[in-house]
């Protein structure tokens, strides 16, 4: 088996920790926040945001140390420093003290996780590179179905205190050993050449655009900045999900309901993986912008309760497509040799839209009382992302090739 299956199956492990234990657990971990260290709502809901704004950021730093370090150096590193943030909030006593913590969590998050996964994939793979991102990011959302729930209890059992540090030696266990034992930075570190050939004389020379030239073009901006809309309308929705089931489910419908879309995401983003292997990602990726949209609308406007599960089904067919075809698209259009810079920048620009997504459909839902015109506005944000990446496609035509 080429070594690159081996280095997949490692982050979909260690990504599968990461995504239970940071991306998941905050709604969790912060509701515990509130109701036993008496912090507000709106205080925990800013550490959140602070949390993804301080990874989108650092994502930039990382993304250069990846080019002259060793990958596991930084993915262990990443997850020693989000381990301690985790450990630093049963100590937490104060709105300032939850904010550096949760910043700090950031970037031990950014480190071990998507940032430095993507960018291993792009250097191992090129005609499965589809599929063995599929594979890779689906330990996103295992970790949201499998440790999420368990931390939750956890948490109702023993408090925050002493949950925390076991999320922490747990973080450390999922990332470390395996990292250390299985990620290798290049194919030449093992005597191979990308998708497996075996290394003879000299490695190949890495290609692609450099960042400076990938910022001078008029489709990395696009891209970017549809993903900004695409992930305001998504996450938003996602952290809205049990406000929105609530008004339409009650009893064991809402619970299944509830399980739909990470299941759906698992499905959409496996199946995706393999479809990519035969189709065009930029059509494939309007596909999936336009099923995100119409499913909100739908989740916004239908009365039926199976046609309600029927838009989060939908829904969670392109939250799973659509997180994996960020870095995809990037890396078929600008190369392996600055991927890491310039998924990193474009990262870090969609992040604020990550950021604002839950709070502004927060914002909506308290202006009207009801979870409709929210999911309304996610589905217009959405549909905005839509047209502004397909423009990017077209004014790509007339760039010239970098």
């Amino acid at each position: 088996m080429y070594y690159g299956w081996k280095i997949v199956i490692t982050l979909f492990i260690t990504l599968t920790f990461c995504s239970g234990l940071g991306f998941y657990n905050h709604a969790v971990t912060l509701q515990a926040l509130v109701s036993e260290k008496g912090l507000s709502v709106e205080i925990a809901s800013s550490a959140v945001s602070l949390f993804f704004l301080s990874s989108g950021v650092v994502g930039l730093w990382i993304a250069s140390l990846l080019d002259r370090y060793d990958v596991r150096f930084i993915v262990c590193a990443g997850a020693l420093i989000a381990a301690a943030a985790l450990v630093s909030i049963r100590f937490v006593s104060n709105e300032w003290q939850v904010m550096v913590a949760y910043s700090v969590f950031g970037v031990g998050f950014a480190a071990s996780g998507l940032l430095s996964a993507t960018t291993l994939v792009t250097r191992w793979f090129a005609a499965k590179r589809a599929l063995a991102l599929s594979i890779a990011s689906t330990g996103l959302s295992v970790g949201g179905i499998v440790i999420t729930p368990a931390s939750a209890l956890l948490i109702a059992e023993k408090g925050i205190d002493y949950s925390v540090t076991i999320f922490a030696l747990a973080y450390l266990l999922g990332v470390i050993p395996l990292s250390l034992f299985y990620l290798k930075s290049r194919p030449a570190d093992i005597g191979l050449q990308i998708d497996g050939a075996k290394l003879e004389g000299e490695a190949l020379p890495v290609t692609g655009t450099l960042l400076k030239d990938a910022i001078r073009s008029r489709y990395f901006w696009g891209l970017s900045l549809a993903y900004v809309f695409l992930m305001m309308a998504q996450v938003g929705a996602l952290a809205h999900q049990y406000g929105l089931v609530a008004e339409h489910l009650t009893g064991r419908t809402a619970a299944f309901a509830l399980g739909v879309i990470p299941i759906a995401s698992i499905i959409g983003r496996l199946v995706g993986g393999f479809l990519l292997d035969k189709l065009a990602a930029p059509n494939f990726a309007l596909t999936m912008m336009m099923l995100q949209s119409v499913a909100l609308f739908g989740l916004s406007q239908v009365t039926s309760t199976w046609a309600f599960i029927l838009g989060l089904g939908l829904f969670g067919i392109s939250v799973g497509n659509l997180l994996m075809l960020q870095p995809l698209l990037i890396a078929s259009t600008f190369g392996q040799q600055h991927y890491g810079r310039i998924y990193g920048l474009s990262n870090m620009l969609t992040t604020f839209g990550i950021a604002a997504g839950p709070l502004l459909l927060g914002i909506i839902y308290a202006q009207t009382g009801r979870y409709s015109f929210a999911y309304l506005s996610a589905s217009a944000a959405g549909v905005l992302g839509y047209v502004i990446y397909k423009y990017a496609l077209g004014a790509s035509k007339n760039e010239p090739t970098q």
